[in-house]
């Protein structure tokens, strides 16, 4: 296949795995709108959706490095962004001197900085493993 029209569907499958990765995640925070929060100025969230954002295209990156075609990628998208979700709970569940998600709603930049890593940090394993 032409490599313009594999790059323009590769950042197509990106920007749409990436928006329904957002989509799931604002589904889970419960006790906030994310992008209410950004409205308002508040940069743990910010930060916190940065490392999700950054860690989803991270494993694209990786799917699209070791996938044979498309549709590959998307699978591995999906799985990724599943994965990322699941790391998150986890961060949410071994926490358990604190909420998360309390402490990113009270722009807790520390927390923010944690969870930016933990999504980055993980998405470097999740992509690793794909190969």
């Amino acid at each position: 296949m032409n490599s313009l029209l594999l790059t323009v569907m590769y950042f197509a499958i990106a920007i749409i795995i990436v928006l329904v990765g957002l989509a799931i995640f604002e589904v889970m925070t419960k006790k906030y709108k994310d992008w209410d929060e950004v409205l308002n100025g508040n940069k743990a969230v910010a930060l916190s959706i940065s490392g999700k954002i950054v860690g989803i295209c991270i494993i694209l990156a990786f799917a699209i490095y070791n996938s044979s075609a498309v549709t590959e990628t998307l699978i591995w998208g999906g799985v990724g962004v599943a994965l990322q979700l699941i790391a998150y709970l986890l961060f949410e569940l071994f926490t358990r001197k604190f909420s998360v998600e309390d402490q990113l709603h009270k722009d807790n930049m520390a927390v923010g900085i944690i969870s930016f890593a933990v999504s980055v940090g993980l998405a470097f394993v999740i992509g690793a493993s794909i190969t």
